[in-house]
Parts: structure tokens; sequence; C-alpha cells
């Protein structure tokens, strides 16, 4: 079997090996990728109640600022896909994140309402280049039996971008308003933005296509019921946990806790959790992926139901719990999807995950607020809850003897 660095003309490319300069600099600029995106797609959520009271917002309309960009990134996946089909995953992924980072320094200019909703669909729709392809970059530039290691690092990224995000803006935002402190995370994802260009290697296992048949790519990629399953677990999982963080701080900020802005925003510390939790994850899952996602799942689950208390050092322990539990599962579930999907629509299926996962965050996300404005924080918990279990009873049902199974073989 030929080695990696192995350069001779014809060779086939089996991927960088982990210990390889290639594999640390795929990973590294994935992760730096996950923090730009991250970071900017999530920096309005910490400060949601100071916009609502800047702009006179209900807390669900005030939501709608995190929904427009996470649904205009959702729709915009399949193109993005498509475009790195014909010119590559690394060239998208730096016109994607530059072109977001542009968009985001222009966020806190906006006038108002209106204005801000269009400028954040504009940037979630630019961001969707960098997740709509990062896992079949992956797959074709790392070798197979460290997909799901690297998959790992690339969703820590994602959660150290979301935590970044949120205690940057949120403590900006308590001392100067919530548009220095969405501006602060802009220049954050400048910083994440150039390491990312900087550091991401030449591909060496993208081998392009036309874009040309990208329909039936896309009806192929959905043709493997698991795959769907997958799919599932991203819409579920990702809404779920986009309603605990959109949401838990308007409670936070009441009685009996009365906490002040910049203290719910270093709350979000606990996305560290995060952070450790997918890369362990994707340890674990290189020996059996299905018992780490339910298990995940089951952790997330205990941890909305934690946060029902009325001591703060439960909802902590709750939040801390749920963040782990979702970035665990997520690294397991968008890990598998590029190891399962056949070569020819591995960016298809990459995408359709990707396009769950926002939907997810944007439909559910804003749906659960009328849910809280109707009947506050347990009735969110328990839609929460529902929707975590009903994606752990999919896994099991729909992934179980998969362990081992390989590509679709068409």
């Amino acid at each position: 079997m030929r080695s990696p660095t192995d350069t001779r003309p014809g060779a086939p490319w089996l991927g960088h090996e982990r210990g390889t300069p290639g594999y640390r600099r795929t990973t590294v600029a994935l992760f730096a990728a996950g923090v730009a995106t991250f970071a900017q797609l999530y920096s309005v959520q910490a400060v949601l109640p100071a916009l609502a009271d800047g702009l006179h917002l209900t807390a669900s309309r005030a939501a709608l600022s995190v929904s427009v960009a996470t649904g205009a990134l959702a729709v915009s996946v399949v193109g993005w896909s498509a475009l790195a089909d014909r010119v590559g995953r690394v060239p998208v992924m730096v016109v994607s994140a530059v072109l977001a980072t542009a968009l985001g320094l222009a966020v806190p200019l906006a006038p108002g309402l209106g204005a801000l909703l269009v400028l954040r669909a504009v940037q979630g729709a630019a961001l969707g280049g960098l997740p709509a392809v990062a896992m079949a970059h992956l797959a074709e530039e790392v070798h197979a039996r460290e997909v799901a290691l690297a998959a790992g690092a690339y969703v820590a990224g994602n959660s150290l971008g979301g935590l970044t995000g949120r205690i940057v803006s949120a403590g900006v935002a308590d001392l100067l308003g919530w548009r220095w402190g969405v501006a602060a995370v802009a220049v954050t994802g400048l910083a994440a933005t150039a390491v990312f260009c900087a550091v991401v290697p030449r591909a060496r296992g993208f081998v392009p296509t036309t874009s040309r048949g990208v329909a039936g790519r896309v009806r192929r990629a959905l043709t493997d019921p698991s795959l769907l399953v997958l799919h599932a677990q991203a819409l579920l999982l990702m809404g779920s946990f986009v309603t605990v963080y959109n949401y838990l701080g308007f409670r936070l900020l009441r009685p009996p806790f009365s906490l002040s802005q910049t203290v719910v925003g270093l709350l979000f510390v606990v996305y560290l959790a995060g952070t450790l939790s997918s890369s362990v994850a994707g340890r674990l899952a290189t020996r059996g992926r299905l018992p780490v996602l339910l298990g995940s799942t089951g952790v997330f689950v205990l941890g909305c139901l934690l946060t029902l208390a009325a001591d703060l050092a439960v909802v902590v322990t709750g939040l801390v719990l749920l963040t782990a539990g979702f970035f665990a599962a997520h690294a397991v579930a968008s890990g598998w999807v590029g190891a399962r999907a056949h070569p020819a629509v591995r960016a298809q299926a990459s995408a359709l995950y990707t396009f769950a996962y926002y939907a997810g965050s944007s439909v559910v996300g804003w749906l659960t607020g009328f849910a809280f404005g109707a009947g506050g924080w347990g009735v969110v918990v328990a839609v929460v809850a529902a929707l975590a279990v009903c994606a752990a009873v999919l896994a099991a049902l729909g992934l179980r003897g998969r362990e081992r199974a390989g590509s679709m073989g068409w």
C-alpha cells in the first residue's frame, strides 16, 4: 500500500496520516475555519437581550437576527458544494471566509432591524462555503482511518468559535453596546480567517467535476437511508441546541437569577466542554460510532433537564452537559456522513448535512421563541428534550448495523 507521502506520478492518493506536516496543517486550518464560521455566525446570539432592548423587539423577533443567517447558510450550501466540485474545495473555502468576514464588519453599521436582517442573511449565505465542503475536504485529504479524529478537530474549532463569539460580543456589549460587541467578533473572525488562508495546504485528493448533473448527485445522495438519518440528527439536535442558547439568556437576566449581560456572556465559557467532547468523541468513534452518538444525545437531554433548576450552579452544570453532548454527537454524525457517502456525491452529502444542520438552527431556533413567550422556559425544555429523543430513536433504528458499512456502491 502506498504511503500518503509517496509522490510517484500516477500513484493513488490515500490522504495525510496523523503526525505528518500535511495532517497538522489541514487540521489547524479547518480548526481556524470553524472558529471564523461560528464566531461570526452566532455573534449576535449572546447579545439578543441587548439587541431586543435597543431596537424595541420581542425575543422571537430579535432571534430572527440569528435565524436569517443560519437559514441563508442552509439554502446556500448546495450551491457552494456544486461550485467546489468544479473549482476545488480550498478556493471555495477561502472565498467564503473572506467574503463573510467583510460582511461581518458591515453588520454593526446597520441602522435598523430590516438592514440588519439583510446583512445577516447575506453574511450567512457567504459563510456557507466553509461548512458546505469542510467534511468533504477532510475525507479527500486525510487518510480514511484519521477522518473521524480530524472531524473532531474541526468541530472543536466550531465550538471554540461559538465560545469566542459569544463571550467577546457579550463582554464588549455590556460596556459599549451590542453594535461594538458584534464588531469585536468580526475582527476576531478576520484573524481566524487569516490563519486559515495562511496554513491550509494545497489539495491533493480533489478531482474536479463539472457542475452538470448536480441535481442528479443530490438525488443520489438522498437515496441512502443511513445518510437521511444522519441528516435528521443534524436538524433535530442543532435546532434543540440553538434554542437553548437563543433564549436561556432572557431567562437568566430575570429573577431569580438577575444576572448582568456580561455574566450571561461568560456562561458561554461552557463551550469549552464542546471543544473537549468533540475531540474525545472523534477518538472514541474510531471504535464504534453509534454508541458514542446515542450516549452523547443522552448527555444532551440530561443537561437540558438540569436547566430547569432555580439554582445557578445546577443550570451551569446542565449547560456543560448539553454542550458537551451536542458537540460530541455532531462530531460523530458529521464525520460519519463523509465516511458513508460515495466519493461521487460526497460533497452533496456533506452539503445536505449542513443544510439540515442550519435549517434546524434557523427554523427550530426561531419557532421555539413562541414557546418561550407562551409558556416560559419549562415549555422550551420539553420541546428540546422531545426533539433530542426523536433523534436518538431514529439513530438507534436507522444506523444499527451500519458501523462498518462502506460507502454506497453505485
